[in-house]
C-alpha cells in the first residue's frame, strides 16, 4: 500500500516537473522572444511574472519601477518590457510619445486597463471605456467641463472653501501640526460630494463618515489587485472577476440613484455636476452656456445614460476629484514649507489679487499667475499619474523607427521619468516655479510636461481639478504661515501599490498665523 502510494506521489511529482519545465521552456523560447525578434532592447525578464515581480510584492511602487527604467535606459527611443508574459513597449522619446497620444491616437486610442461594465459596472467610466463608446460618452460629457460650468459652480467650490478656510485659521490658532494629506483629502471629498452630488458631508468635522471611508479603501494599496488591473486585465476578465468590492459598488450606485430620484421627486436643479449628469440620462446632451441646443448636441441624443452608465461617470468624477487634488495639494504645500520664499511670494499674490478683486471670484483666481507656476512646477515634480497606458489597435509603424507595433501591444509612457530627466529639466529635483514661465515652456518639447496626459484623451476634468486645487491652496496661506517639522519626510518615500503618487506615511506641517 505504502509502495503504491510513494509510487503515484512520484508519477504526480514527474507530471508536475514536465509541466513546469514546459511552460519554462515555452516562456524562454516563444512568450520572451517577442522584443528580442524584433531587435528591440528589453528588460531581462524573470520566468512567469517578466519584469513584474517588484509591482506584484510592493517592493517598489509603479512610479519609481518606471522612473528607474527610464532614467538607466532613456538612451534608447524605446524599451521592452513583459508583464506576466504579456509584451509591453515603454517610450521614452518624446516625438514618439506625441505620435501615440496625438498624431496617431486613432491607432492608441484605447488604455488598455480593465473595464468590464457587466462584472463591474464602476469601470465604466470615461476613464477605461475603449473605443467608439469612450468617443461617444467623451463628446457627451466634454460640454459639462466648459469654463462657463466652472463659473456656474464656482459659488459650491467657495462655501466648501470658506468653511475649510475657518478650520485651518482655527488649527492655526494652537500652532497644530497636521497631516496635511489627511485634511485636504476629506476637504476635497467635501468638495466632490457637494459639487458632485449636493450632498453635504462634512468630512473635516467628521473625518470617519461612509464617503472617507469608502474613498480611503479604493485607495487602499493593493499590490496584487493594482497590478492584474494595470498589467494583467485579461486574467481578471478571464476569471470575470470585479476590481471594485462589490460593497463599494452597492454604495455608490444606491447612494446615486437615490440622489437623482430625490432631485427628481422634488423637482430640484441646482448648478453642479449631478444636473448635468441628469441632462444626460433625461436628453442625451447638456445644455450649452448659453442655454442654446447646439446641433451636434442633438445628434448625440439618440443615446441617452443610462442610471449605471451615470454613476459609473459620477464614480471617477469622485475618485479624480478628490484624491488627485489632495495629492497635489499636499505636494505643494510641503514644497512651500521648504521654500518660504516661494510661499511669501504666492501669499502676496492671493493677498493683492483679492484686494483688486475685492473677494475671491473666478476670475480672481485665474489672475494669479505666480500661484498657477507654482501648481505647475508641483505637478512636474510630482505628477498625480506617474505614467500614461495605450494600447494599439491597429498595426502601427513608429515614425522614424523599423518597429512596427502589432495590434494588441500595450504601450506605456513614464511621466515621473520624463518629468525628473536633468537633460529636460536641468537640477530637476530643485523646486523652481519659474520653469513654468512663457518664455521656459515655449523653448522645451511640447510634451515634456504630461500630468494631465496630452491629445484627445487628455484629462476631460483638468479645468475643475486646478481650480479645486488653487481654492485649497488659497485657503491655507491666505492668513496661515506652513513649515516643516521634525515629523516631515525628506526625501519622500512614495506608497507601493497605488496608481496615484502618494507620499507613504503622509505629510506632516505645522500650522501658524502669519
Amino acid at each position: 500500500m505504502h509502495l503504491a502510494s510513494a509510487t503515484l506521489m512520484l508519477e504526480i511529482l514527474g507530471i508536475v516537473f514536465l509541466l513546469i519545465a514546459g511552460l519554462y521552456l515555452y516562456y524562454k523560447f516563444y512568450v520572451f522572444e517577442f522584443w528580442r525578434k524584433r531587435d528591440v532592447f528589453y528588460l531581462e525578464p524573470t520566468f512567469l511574472t517578466g519584469n513584474m515581480m517588484p509591482l506584484i510584492t510592493g517592493k517598489t511602487s509603479q512610479a519609481e519601477f518606471f522612473r528607474r527604467a527610464y532614467e538607466h535606459f532613456k538612451d534608447h527611443r524605446f524599451v521592452g518590457i513583459y508583464m506576466l508574459h504579456k509584451p509591453y513597449l515603454v517610450v521614452n522619446d518624446l516625438d514618439l510619445i506625441r505620435d501615440v497620444l496625438t498624431r496617431k491616437f486613432a491607432n492608441f486610442h484605447d488604455r488598455g486597463m480593465y473595464c468590464n461594465e457587466k462584472v463591474d459596472p464602476l469601470t465604466g467610466h470615461l476613464f477605461l471605456l475603449p473605443g467608439k463608446k469612450w468617443r461617444n460618452l467623451r463628446v457627451q460629457l466634454t460640454p459639462t467641463f466648459t469654463s462657463g460650468k466652472m463659473k456656474q459652480m464656482f459659488p459650491i467650490l467657495k462655501e466648501t472653501g470658506d468653511l475649510f478656510t475657518k478650520f485651518l485659521n482655527d488649527k492655526a490658532q494652537s500652532r497644530e501640526i497636521i497631516d496635511v494629506k489627511d485634511i485636504f483629502a476629506r476637504y476635497s471629498t467635501d468638495i466632490i460630494m457637494s459639487v458632485a452630488f449636493g450632498i453635504t458631508c462634512d468630512s473635516l468635522n467628521h473625518p470617519n463618515n461612509e464617503f472617507r471611508y469608502w474613498g480611503k479603501k479604493v485607495f487602499e494599496p493593493k499590490h496584487f489587485w493594482n497590478a492584474l488591473m494595470l498589467w494583467a486585465p485579461q486574467v481578471l476578465d478571464l476569471l470575470s472577476l470585479p476590481y471594485n468590492e462589490r460593497d463599494l459598488t452597492s454604495f455608490f450606485m444606491n447612494m446615486f440613484e437615490d440622489t437623482v430620484k430625490y432631485r427628481e421627486s422634488k423637482n430640484i436643479v441646482r448648478k453642479d455636476f449631478l444636473n448635468l449628469l441628469m441632462q444626460l440620462m433625461k436628453d442625451g446632451y447638456v445644455d450649452a452656456d448659453d442655454n442654446t441646443k447646439k446641433s451636434e448636441d442633438r445628434k448625440i441624443a439618440e443615446h441617452k445614460l443610462t442610471m449605471a452608465e451615470a454613476a459609473a461617470q459620477a464614480y471617477v468624477f469622485y475618485l479624480a476629484g478628490f484624491e488627485t487634488s489632495a495629492t497635489t495639494v499636499t505636494f505643494c504645500l510641503y514644497e512651500l514649507a521648504k521654500h518660504q520664499d516661494i510661499q511669501d511670494k504666492v501669499r502676496n499674490e492671493i493677498h493683492t489679487v483679492i484686494q483688486k478683486h475685492g473677494e475671491l471670484t473666478y476670475n480672481a483666481v485665474s489672475d494669479m499667475t505666480y500661484l498657477h507656476k507654482v501648481i505647475s512646477e508641483t505637478m512636474r515634480k510630482y505628477p498625480p499619474v506617474p505614467i500614461l497606458n495605450r494600447i494599439s489597435t491597429k498595426e502601427t509603424q513608429l515614425e522614424g523607427t523599423n518597429l512596427r507595433i502589432p495590434v494588441g501591444i500595450p504601450v506605456v509612457i513614464p511621466v515621473l521619468g520624463i518629468h525628473l530627466d536633468s537633460n529636460i529639466y536641468p537640477d530637476p529635483q530643485k523646486f523652481d516655479p519659474e520653469r513654468f514661465s512663457e518664455e521656459n515652456i515655449k523653448a522645451r518639447h511640447p510634451y515634456a510636461y504630461l500630468p494631465f496626459g496630452e491629445g484627445p484623451r487628455i484629462c476631460i476634468g483638468l479645468r475643475f481639478g486646478l481650480l479645486q486645487t488653487k481654492i485649497a491652496i488659497v485657503s491655507a496661506l491666505m492668513k496661515n504661515r506652513l513649515s516643516p517639522t521634525p515629523k516631515t519626510p525628506d526625501p519622500i518615500k512614495y506608497q507601493s501599490g497605488s496608481f496615484v503618487l502618494v507620499a507613504e506615511g503622509g505629510i506632516h506641517l505645522r500650522i501658524e498665523p502669519v
